[in-house]
């Protein structure tokens, strides 16, 4: 098969004026080429696009791919991450990962915590503020964290993400309404053990892979799995998988959120322990990092027994699949 693969490298942003925070899940050209060599020793043939501009380009010269690994974030809006499935759509082009829909609402996190908590499933008490006066008459209870509602890669998260008070809580928005200019997610503080879930596949056929647990250490700002121990993790977090009662738990609430959001073909999940003990939702990643090295989901599956190459060719199964399933349909 032609495949081709849509993706915004951070070197091609930074040389455009672009800072560090904000290409941070923007990708490396070790990763394009990690994946280009999967796909050829499938038996699949790559061919690089870029970003949704380049891509534009290319479809206005005819060119088409049998088609498209899509890991491109994009750069603008709340709908940047959908832009380039939309587009690939409007063309007819399948593509790995999921659809538009899944895209644009996972990427607002509020949006994605309304849905979550209508599943029934548990997920801190939150708001969504987009100036001074949503601050006035929160009922939230302290302490609480905030963050950039459509944030990616912990950005716009640090030490202080948690605000123990009101006087906390309004400088930590101000800054982050100044910085990112887009409203912020306040919930509840969860002081219990982190997880990121890793789930592969689609539907029905959906499984979480393992609960990995994020264990700060003492060089680690504290609290948070901030932008700075992600990036500098090496002596400042460990990981490990949990296999226990509670890592069966943390997976089945990531895989019951995973099927009930429509999210497709691999991703992370990450939830946190409130006072009980108890796994509650954050957030979720349907365009995960797939670094063979660094990122947490190919960490995570390695410590699970899930090689690299395993990893990519599980992810476009089900798209290949789907892509079968519409030719015959069709009767083409």
């Amino acid at each position: 098969m032609r495949i081709g693969l849509t993706y915004d490298l951070a070197s091609e942003y930074r040389e455009m004026g672009c800072s560090e925070e904000e290409v941070a899940e923007f990708d490396s050209i070790e990763v394009i080429e990690a994946i280009e060599d999967v796909l050829r020793a499938s038996g699949d043939e790559p061919f690089r696009i870029g970003n949704i501009f380049r891509l534009t380009c290319a479809l206005a010269r005819g060119e088409r791919w049998d088609m498209v690994f899509n890991i491109a974030e994009g750069m603008h809006g709340f709908g940047r991450e959908a832009q380039v499935p939309a587009l690939l759509d409007a063309y007819g082009i399948p593509y790995v990962f999921s659809d538009p829909l899944v895209l644009a609402l996972t990427l607002h996190k509020g949006m994605t915590k309304r849905v979550v908590r209508d599943l029934g499933i548990s997920t801190p008490d939150f708001a969504v503020a987009e100036c001074d006066a949503d601050l006035r008459g929160l009922t939230l209870h302290f302490p609480v964290f905030v963050k950039p509602v459509a944030g990616g890669t912990s950005m716009g998260i640090s030490a202080a993400s948690k605000a123990r008070d009101a006087s906390e809580l309004h400088a930590g928005a101000s800054q982050l309404w100044r910085k990112f200019r887009q409203p912020v997610l306040i919930e509840e503080f969860l002081p219990g053990r982190e997880f990121t879930v890793g789930l592969l596949g689609s539907g029905r056929h959906a499984r979480a892979v393992g609960a990995m647990e994020i264990i700060l250490q003492d060089r680690a700002e504290p609290d948070v799995y901030s932008l700075l121990n992600k990036k500098d993790w090496v002596g400042r977090v460990s990981y490990r998988i949990e296999d226990g009662e509670l890592g069966a738990e943390a997976r089945n609430v990531a895989l019951q959120a995973w099927r009930g959001l429509g999210c497709r073909d691999g991703g992370r999940i990450d939830l946190r322990c409130g006072t009980g003990g108890r796994p509650q939702f954050l957030e979720v990643n349907p365009l995960p990092g797939l670094h063979p090295e660094t990122s947490d989901l190919a960490m995570l599956c390695r410590m699970a027994g899930v090689g690299y190459v395993e990893l990519i060719e599980t992810i476009i199964h089900p798209a290949k699949q789907r892509m079968a399933a519409a030719t015959g349909a069709s009767g083409i």
